[in-house]
């Protein structure tokens, strides 16, 4: 069914996605795409919105680009307009667009603190804020913010990353609030991913000499696609992907202290490979990276492109309270299993 025709669950209308060149927002673009959407891509490098464009028009769907900083509140705005404008009324707008540093927090300066700020939580904000004051007008809409496991639990390397993900499901809960207090029928909902194949470890900000990758088990983004696209048909509250992402957040729930102890053994290394960094590397930091660079990182060997924890979801449309509890449960088992091998 095309999106076109699914009037009543408010997937009429364009879809707009930041950080739609590459990685899970490009996945998702091409996920929409097959439902026939009408996609606006926002992002910095041009060259990767004319590969999603073409992705998104292979697939089914049609694809307008749109190159802006996520990080400028008027530049979110003039990029719903243009939405507005040319693909008519914004049904659904996901917040995907993000930066980070690996770095310890000591040696990061206050510039790359305030940087990776800016895109990766204020950019949910301003994205979500230009798209709710259009649906606002018309009394529909879906605004997802992508989160993350790490918006519950930080690990060490990405202190801004992680308090940006934080920052985010404050955000989205106050939103939440003040929305149901208005009685309004939009949709504000949250998506929180576990470790991704993205483009993101190729083109990071690093400091160390090793490259940097993804900590624990892999998806490919295109999990994360499928999962938010579910979402934006149920209007769900929140979904959480992956069981790593269900064991993170239930772990730091439970027994935070020994996620501390945990982290420090293991969360250095365990984001570092054993492949020297070219120290000449470009990264997308400040400015956007030269280049298409698709959807997946260098990691499909070891990448998984399914999940068993959202097959079970998405088929079953609710998991019981009884099998939260007991997926809860079990993780501690796991970890301390990993630690004694460590």
């Amino acid at each position: 069914m095309k999106l076109s025709d699914n009037n009543r669950s408010g997937l009429n209308g364009c879809v707009v996605i930041t950080g739609g060149s590459a990685g899970v927002g490009r996945a998702t673009a091409i996920e929409f795409a097959k439902k026939g959407a009408r996609i606006l891509l926002i992002a910095r490098g041009k060259d990767g919105l004319e590969g999603s464009k073409r992705d998104v028009e292979e697939c089914g769907g049609e694809a307008w680009i749109y190159i802006a900083d996520v990080a400028n509140a008027r530049e979110m705005e003039e990029a719903a307009s243009f939405a507005e404008e040319n693909l008519g009324p914004i049904a659904i707008w996901v917040n995907n667009a993000m930066v980070s540093v690996f770095s310890k927090a000591i040696d990061m300066n206050p510039e790359e603190f305030s940087r990776v700020t800016n895109v990766t939580y204020l950019g949910q904000v301003y994205g979500t804020l230009a798209a709710l004051k259009r649906m606002k007008q018309r009394n529909y809409g879906k605004i997802i913010l992508v989160g993350s496991a790490l918006s519950y639990r930080g690990i060490p390397l990405q202190s801004a990353y992680c308090a940006s993900k934080h920052a985010i499901q404050g955000f989205f809960e106050s939103l939440r609030a003040e929305i149901i207090h208005d009685n309004l029928n939009i949709d504000l909902s949250i998506v929180h991913l576990p470790a991704m194949n993205t483009t993101q470890f190729g083109w990071v900000k690093t400091r160390f000499d090793k490259k940097p990758k993804p900590m624990g088990k892999i998806y490919q983004p295109e999990v994360a696609a499928r999962a938010i696209v579910n979402v934006a048909k149920s209007g769900v509250r929140q979904r959480m992907v992956g069981y790593p992402t269900i064991q993170t957040v239930w772990g730091n729930k439970l027994v935070p202290q020994f996620l501390d102890h945990y982290m420090a053994r293991n969360g250095v290394d365990g984001q570092l490979t054993e492949n020297l960094e070219d120290a000449d590397r470009k990264h997308n930091l400040w400015e956007p990276v030269a280049g298409d660079h698709g959807v997946h990182g260098s990691f499909n060997n070891t990448a998984q492109d399914y999940s068993k924890f959202d097959q079970v979801y998405e088929h079953k449309k609710v998991i019981g309270i009884f099998g939260v509890a007991m997926l809860g449960a079990v993780f501690l088992t796991q970890f301390i299993k990993k630690s004694d091998k460590n």
